[in-house]
C-alpha cells in the first residue's frame, strides 16, 4: 500500500465529522476545563465499589513505599507479616523493607556482573547486551526476587532496620549505582577482550562488589547480624527474644516455605497449561527461579478464593495504571467512560492489550478480601503500599471486571 498524504480535503472531512456531533462544544468545554478522566467518570462508581466485604482477612496499618518502585517486596513482606499478626496477635507488626532492599541491591549487582562477563564478546549493539546495560539498576522486581532474598538472608522487624531517605526516595542512590554498574561493566568487558585470567577478573570483580556494598551501607545502613525481638501484642502482653539472627527469626517465627508457592498467571496471549520462565530477571544466583503457570482467568480466580478462604492474603500483580483513582482508592474497568465522552472506540481485549504492549504488570499489591453475591464475587479488597492517605486508610477496592481485565499474576500456595 502506498504512503498516505494528509490533504486539505481530508482535514475538511475531519472537521465536519467533529462538529457534526450535537454535543461537540459542550464536551470540548468540559474536557478543556477538567480533563478527560474527570469529565468521563461514571457517577455510579461509589455504589459499585461500596467498601463492604462478605469475607475479609483482618489486617493492620498499611505500609508506604513512598518514592520507590519496591511494591513487589512490600507485597511479599505483607503476606508474611499478616501471618505473623494472626499467629502472634499483633495486627500492626511490620517487617523491614529496607533490609530486603539492601540485599536486593547486592544480589542484583552480582548478577549484573555475571551477565556482563557472559556477554563480554558480544557487540554493544547486541539486544541482550543492550538489555543488561539498560536495566543495570531498577527498583522493579518479581515475587521470586523477594522470596529468594528472604530464603537466603531472612527478615527483621521494621524497627531493627527502618527506611532511610534513600529507600523512601531511591533517585540518588539509583543514579550512583547505575553509573557504577555501567563503568564496572565496561571494565569487565575490557578485561575479557585483553584475555585477562580468571583470577585477575575475580579479584577486580570482588573489589567492584566491595564498592557496591559500601555505597549501599552508606545509603541504607548495614544490615544487622543479630537483634533483639521485642513487641507488645494486641492484648498488651510483652514479648522478648534476644540475640537472634535474621535467618533464625525467619525460620523460628514464620512457618512458611516459599518454595511451596507458585505464580499463577492469566496471559491469554500465551498458551494455557504451560509453565513460562523469565531468566533475564532472576537476580539471585541459586534462588527461586521466576516462573509462571499460565491458566484461564476462572482458574486463577478459583485458587485466589480458596487461599483467601483459608485466611491467607495473596500477592497479586496488576496493571495499576488502568482505570484507577489513586486518591480514593478505586479500581473499576468502567470508572472512566472515555468511549461515550469522545465517541471513539477503545475496545481491546486482554490478549490484544498484551500483544500490543498496552498491558503490563506495573504494580504489586495484596488481596485481603472479597464480596460474594449469589455465589459470584463482585468486588475485592486490596491492601496497597502507598500509605494511609490514599484510599480508605490505604486500602483500595477493586471491581470484578477490573480484576478480570487488569490482574495478571497471583502467588498461590500449592496447598490452596
Amino acid at each position: 500500500m502506498s504512503k498516505e498524504i494528509i490533504t486539505d480535503d481530508m482535514i475538511n472531512q475531519f472537521h465536519n465529522s467533529y462538529v457534526s456531533r450535537g454535543t461537540t462544544k459542550v464536551i470540548e468545554r468540559a474536557v478543556r476545563k477538567n480533563g478527560i478522566k474527570a469529565t468521563s467518570e461514571d457517577p455510579e462508581i461509589s455504589q459499585r465499589l461500596h467498601r463492604v466485604f462478605s469475607h475479609e482477612i483482618k489486617t493492620g496499618k498499611v505500609s508506604n513505599q513512598k518514592h520507590s518502585g519496591r511494591c513487589w517486596s512490600f507485597a511479599t513482606l505483607n503476606t508474611l507479616r499478616h501471618k505473623f499478626a494472626l499467629k502472634y496477635h499483633f495486627k500492626d507488626f511490620e517487617l523491614s523493607q529496607n533490609y530486603l532492599f539492601f540485599w536486593d541491591r547486592i544480589e542484583r549487582a552480582n548478577k549484573f556482573f555475571d551477565n556482563i562477563l557472559a556477554t563480554a564478546n558480544y557487540p554493544f549493539r547486541d539486544r541482550l547486551v543492550n538489555f543488561y546495560l539498560s536495566s543495570a539498576e531498577t527498583d522493579g522486581g518479581q515475587w521470586a526476587n523477594a522470596a529468594s532474598i528472604i530464603e537466603k538472608y531472612g527478615v527483621v522487624p521494621h524497627y531493627v532496620m527502618p527506611d532511610t531517605h534513600n529507600t523512601e526516595d531511591t533517585t540518588d542512590i539509583g543514579e550512583v549505582l547505575t553509573y557504577m554498574m555501567k563503568k564496572d561493566g565496561l571494565a569487565l568487558r575490557k578485561l575479557v577482550h585483553e584475555n585477562a585470567g580468571d583470577e585477575e577478573i575475580r579479584t577486580i570483580r570482588h573489589q567492584m562488589m566491595n564498592d557496591v556494598y559500601r555505597a549501599c551501607a552508606y545509603a541504607f545502613g548495614e544490615p544487622p547480624a543479630q537483634f533483639d525481638l521485642e513487641y507488645r501484642d494486641d492484648d498488651h502482653n510483652y514479648h522478648y527474644d534476644g540475640k537472634m539472627t535474621p535467618i533464625d527469626f525467619y525460620h523460628q517465627y514464620f512457618d512458611t516455605d516459599l518454595h511451596d508457592y507458585v505464580v499463577v498467571t492469566n496471559a491469554p496471549d500465551h498458551e494455557y497449561g504451560q509453565v513460562y520462565f523469565l531468566p533475564s530477571q532472576d537476580n539471585v544466583n541459586g534462588g527461586i527461579p521466576i516462573q509462571f503457570v499460565n491458566v484461564p482467568f476462572k482458574d486463577l480466580q478459583t485458587v485466589v478464593l480458596n487461599q483467601l478462604d483459608g485466611n491467607e492474603t495473596i500477592w497479586v500483580g496488576n496493571d495499576i495504571l488502568q482505570q484507577m483513582d489513586r486518591k480514593r482508592g478505586l479500581m473499576d474497568a468502567k470508572l472512566y467512560r472515555r468511549e461515550e465522552l469522545l465517541g471513539i472506540d477503545f475496545t481491546m481485549n486482554k490478549k490484544e492489550r498484551l500483544e500490543t504492549h498496552q498491558a503490563a504488570v506495573t504494580h504489586a499489591m495484596t488481596l485481603t478480601g472479597y464480596n460474594m453475591v449469589n455465589g459470584q464475587p463482585n468486588r475485592w479488597k486490596i491492601e496497597n503500599s502507598w500509605g494511609d492517605k490514599n484510599g480508605d486508610q490505604g486500602y483500595f477496592v477493586m471491581s470484578q471486571d477490573w480484576f478480570e481485565q487488569y490482574t495478571y499474576e497471583a502467588v498461590i500456595n500449592k496447598k490452596s
